[in-house]
C-alpha cells in the first residue's frame, strides 16, 4: 500500500503495548445464521488500514454486480489500531465481515486460525507459494486471502547521483548494488564526496537484512532463538557499523524523514512498491527520483497483507465471495494501478495493468516489470513467529538508541537481550 495515508499508520506499536494485547474471548460461539435467500439484502463490512486500492468506484462495481449487497468500508486510523482491534475482538463480537491483516501479524494470527473461515479450496494455488504457506495451518486450512506483497528494489535520486559522479541510468545503477557490501561501499563514497548521508534510515537496512533470513527471532518449531542466533547479531553489527554511518535517520515515519524526501537530504532508499506513493506524495515537485531493478543480496519482501473472514461473522458466505473477488488477479492488477499495491498472484503479472505500467514521477520507470522481476528474486520466506513483531521492533529501538548516541552498540544490544527475555 503506498498512499500518504500510510503516513498515519506506519509508526510501529511499542513492544510493551504489543505484549499487553489480550485476546478477548477464546470462543465466539456459533455464527449467526445467514439468510437462506441468496437475494436477501446483505450489508458487508470490510475493515482495512492504509490504502489497499479499494476505491469507492471499485466497490460500487461489486455492488452493481450484486444488487442485494451493500458494502461499508472502514479504514483504521493506523495499522496499529487495526491490529489491536483485531486481536481484542477475534473470537468474540465486533469485527467486520472481512478484516485486513498485515504480514507481520500473521504468525500471531495463526495461533487462532480456527476462528477464521478457510479460503475456498478451488482458490488455492492462485497466490505465490510463500504467500499461501504463511496462512495455511497444520491441517491444510488456508485462512487468508492474499492481497499485495512488497518486493524491494532501490529508489534513487538520479540528480544527486550525477552530482556525486555516480551513474544515473537505472540499468547501470542496478549494477552498483548487487551485494550489501557494494551498497555500503557506494554509500560511504557518496558521503565522503558530498558530506550528506546516502540512505534514508538505518532501520530500513535492518528490515532489508532481516527479510533475507529464514530464521531470525524464532525457529520453525516456535523456539525463541533471538539472542542466540548469530545471524541476528551479525545483522545488528552490520547495521551499526556500516548502515548507521551512511543513514540520515535511525528510523522512518518522522516528520523530518518525510520532509527530507523533498529537500535532497539523502540520495537513495530501499524501496518496496508501496513506498513509491509516499515519495511522490511528499516530494511532488522533485524530478530526480528513479527506480533500479536490484536489491542487495538478491531479493526481499517488505510488507503485504491478507483479507480474513471471521468464522463467527453474520455473513460468512457473502464475505468469502467478496474477499475472493477483491483478491482475484484482475482486481489485484487494478489495485496496483490505483495505488501501487503489487499483486501476490503471478497471473496478474501477465496483465496489461502490470506489464505496461510505468510511473511518470519516477522517470517513467517500468514499475510493473521491475516489481515482477523483484518478486521473482525472492527466495527466502522468513519465519515470523508470534513474537516477531515485538522482537523486531525492540531491535529497531536498539539501533535507534545507538544512532542517537544514547547507548553504545554493546549497551543497546544487552538492553535488547533483556527486553527479549521479558516478552
Amino acid at each position: 500500500m503506498n498512499t500518504r495515508a500510510f503516513r498515519r499508520g506506519a509508526v510501529a506499536v511499542s513492544a510493551v503495548a504489543a505484549g499487553a494485547l489480550v485476546l478477548a474471548g477464546c470462543s465466539g460461539g456459533d455464527a449467526p445464521a445467514e439468510s437462506a435467500d441468496p437475494d436477501a439484502p446483505v450489508e458487508l463490512t470490510i475493515a482495512t488500514f492504509n490504502d489497499f486500492g479499494y476505491s469507492d468506484e471499485l466497490l460500487a462495481e461489486y455492488e452493481d454486480e450484486h444488487p442485494n449487497v451493500t458494502i461499508v468500508h472502514n479504514k483504521a486510523a493506523t495499522s496499529n489500531d487495526a491490529r489491536a482491534n483485531f486481536f481484542q475482538k477475534l473470537g468474540n463480537t465486533g469485527l467486520a465481515d472481512i478484516e485486513a491483516i498485515e504480514i507481520d501479524w500473521t504468525a500471531e494470527m495463526m495461533q487462532y486460525a480456527d476462528m477464521l473461515e478457510p479460503v475456498q479450496d478451488d482458490l488455492k494455488g492462485r497466490w505465490l507459494d510463500w504467500k499461501e504457506a504463511a496462512v495455511t495451518d497444520a491441517d491444510g486450512n488456508m485462512v487468508g486471502y492474499g492481497t499485495d506483497i512488497g518486493p524491494q528494489a532501490v529508489c534513487y535520486r538520479a540528480d544527486l547521483f550525477e552530482e556525486a559522479g555516480l551513474p544515473t541510468d537505472r540499468d547501470e545503477v542496478a549494477g552498483l548494488f548487487e551485494t550489501w557490501d557494494d551498497l555500503f561501499e557506494v554509500g560511504a563514497e557518496y558521503k565522503e564526496k558530498t558530506g550528506k548521508p546516502f540512505l534514508d534510515s538505518a532501520n530500513s537496512i535492518l528490515q532489508g537484512l532481516a527479510n533475507q533470513l529464514e530464521e531470525t527471532y524464532e525457529d520453525a518449531d516456535g523456539n525463541v532463538i533471538a539472542t542466540e542466533n548469530p545471524d541476528v547479531r551479525d545483522m545488528y553489527d552490520t547495521v551499526i557499523e556500516k548502515g548507521v554511518p551512511i543513514a540520515a535517520y535511525a528510523g522512518q515515519w518522522s516528520d523530518d524523514w518525510y520532509a527530507s524526501m523533498a529537500n535532497g537530504e539523502f540520495a537513495a532508499m530501499l524501496c518496496p512498491p508501496w513506498m513509491h506513493g509516499i515519495i511522490s506524495g511528499e516530494a511532488p515537485d522533485v524530478s530526480g527520483w528513479d527506480i533500479a531493478d536490484v536489491f542487495p543480496g538478491g531479493g526481499g519482501n517488505w510488507g503485504g497483507s491478507y483479507l480474513t473472514v471471521p468464522a463467527n461473522g453474520a455473513n460468512v458466505a457473502a464475505a468469502q465471495e467478496l474477499a475472493a473477488w477483491l483478491t482475484s488477479p484482475e482486481i489485484q492488477a487494478r489495485a496496483f494501478a490505483n495505488v501501487g499495491a503489487f499483486p501476490s498472484q503471478p497471473e496478474a503479472y501477465e496483465m496489461a495493468e502490470v506489464t505496461d505500467a510505468t510511473d511518470e514521477y519516477f522517470n517513467d520507470a517500468p514499475v510493473g516489470q521491475i516489481n515482477a522481476a523483484r518478486s521473482e528474486a525472492i527466495t527466502v520466506s522468513p519465519i515470523k513467529g508470534p513474537k516477531y513483531f515485538q522482537f523486531h521492533e525492540a531491535l529497531n529501538q536498539a539501533v535507534t538508541r545507538v544512532f542517537d548516541g544514547l547507548q553504545t552498540p554493546d549497551e543497546a544490544w544487552d538492553a535488547w537481550v533483556t527486553e527479549v527475555s521479558a516478552f
